[in-house]
């Protein structure tokens, strides 16, 4: 009995010592596979930022209003709002966008709306607002309303007093890291081109248009590899980026939110991924138009200097006038964008001008000029507008061989469309202002703009 007890614990242990040297010997083996499959691992040419390989945030949207639309669009226009101690801009906001739209430019955007507020009476009163006032852009899917419920929002209190900011203005801005951080990542995928507003700003006729082009123009130069162009000189307003990198930039602002405030995150991001030098286009398609701040309804008068609600496209070009110039107020002033430059020469006669000389011929679509103070002083009385083809060398300047009459100035303005179809259709070199009548009161020509024909 013992000697076969003793036989089974031999070859029991003969078994268990025999699936040992198995199991390691395997081991070894899958160890020497991996080593291997590391080492001979494809390398990758695309990086794992292009290919969006990154962990997305743990969030859950609430959708208040509007349909998320089945196809990709061409731009998604992100905008966060909370409640103001004061005055309200969002439905004025949402009202520029969609009235300075075209039909077509419409149908090639969406606009995502995050309600931040955790209130939730502000939220059902927004919301219901926002209904009556944009039931057809709901309904056809431009626009879409989103909330983040409390409980997915990291600390707000007690953070860390960066740049010696009260813990109030600390809690503000770095909650609205946050709540840009899950408006980016809800934009990521719905459209090529990501485009980040604030709810009070105004737009520019035709914006979208303007950035399509200019785009385009960024393509054509073979610069592809931007990472933010700015069509606002104002903070965070109007910066365009590749969707693509929306849960990157969802990440960064996530990781760093109690650090800085977002404008400050948002220029570090565009340097981190290369791009040294800002890209800011003029004019500048979006206006800051709150007067109060969403932060404890401080007063806020920041404006955009360079911004112009009527879209242009004023080509290179010299300018030449023999009006007496007042002080270092020169005639280039009146062509080039902006609000406060503008021409002021002292009293013109009869046969005075100022002349633009295209670099380039271009064909003239509409003009606009403007002439006079805000208060209505120095308005140029009675002057023609002349489109010139043929541009010679004239003296100490150039001008053109031949000029046409478009229209005249009425009230010290004018502003003419389609003159490719009504008067002159060809590619012109000249546009000139010609005095008909002398005037004691000097002159401001505030503005010259144009819009050309496309090739």
């Amino acid at each position: 009995m013992m000697r076969c007890s003793c036989k089974k614990s031999i070859t029991v242990g003969a078994v268990l010592f025999l699936l040992t040297i198995l199991y390691l010997r395997s081991t070894d083996l899958e160890e020497a596979t991996e080593e291997m499959d590391e080492w001979h691992w494809p390398v990758s040419s695309v990086s794992w930022v292009d290919q969006g390989q990154y962990l997305p945030l743990n969030v859950s949207y609430k959708l208040l209003a509007g349909t998320p639309p089945t196809e990709q669009k061409y731009l998604t226009i992100g905008l966060c709002s909370v409640s103001r101690p004061k005055d309200g801009y969002l439905i004025s906001t949402l009202s520029s966008v969609f009235s300075h739209s075209s039909a077509t430019e419409l149908s090639a955007m969406l606009v995502v709306v995050l309600l931040a507020d955790f209130d939730f009476k502000w939220r059902k009163s927004t919301v219901k607002e926002i209904r009556a006032n944009f039931p057809s852009q709901l309904e056809q899917g431009q626009l879409i309303v989103v909330h983040v419920p409390k409980h997915f929002y990291p600390p707000l209190t007690g953070l860390k007093r960066n740049f010696n900011d009260q813990p109030a203005r600390v809690t503000f801005r770095s909650k609205q890291n946050v709540d840009y951080s899950f408006l980016l990542q809800y934009c990521a995928g719905l459209s090529l081109l990501y485009l980040q507003l604030e709810d009070d700003v105004s737009c520019s006729k035709n914006f979208l248009s303007a950035i399509r082009g200019r785009v385009q123009q960024q393509e054509k130069a073979g610069r592809r590899s931007w990472v933010t162009l700015e069509f606002s000189a104002l903070g965070y307003i109007g910066k365009l980026y590749h969707s693509e990198h929306l849960p990157l930039l969802a990440r960064f602002l996530f990781l760093f939110y109690q650090e800085m405030p977002c404008d400050f995150l948002f220029s570090h991001f565009r340097v981190l991924l290369t791009q040294g030098e800002a890209i800011r286009f003029t004019p500048s398609l979006f206006q800051h138009i709150g007067t109060f701040s969403s932060f404890q309804g401080s007063f806020n008068k920041l404006k955009d200097v360079d911004f112009e609600e009527d879209l242009y496209s004023n080509p290179l070009a010299d300018v030449y006038t023999d009006i007496t110039v007042y002080n270092d107020q020169v005639a280039a002033l009146a062509w080039s964008p902006g609000t406060k430059t503008f021409f002021w020469g002292q009293s013109p006669s009869a046969g005075n001008h100022l002349t633009v000389v295209f670099k380039e011929p271009v064909v003239v679509t509409s003009i606009t000029v403007e002439t006079g103070s805000a208060e209505g002083r120095d308005r140029l009385g009675s002057a023609t507008v002349e489109l010139g083809v043929q541009a010679i060398e004239e003296g100490t300047g150039r001008t053109c061989k031949e000029f046409y009459i478009i229209g005249s100035l009425d009230g010290g303005k004018m502003k003419m469309t389609d003159i490719n179809k009504k008067s002159v259709g060809i590619a012109t070199s000249c546009l000139r202002i010609r005095v008909t009548a002398s005037q004691q009161e000097w002159v401001i020509i505030r503005k010259i703009r144009i819009t050309t024909k496309e090739e």
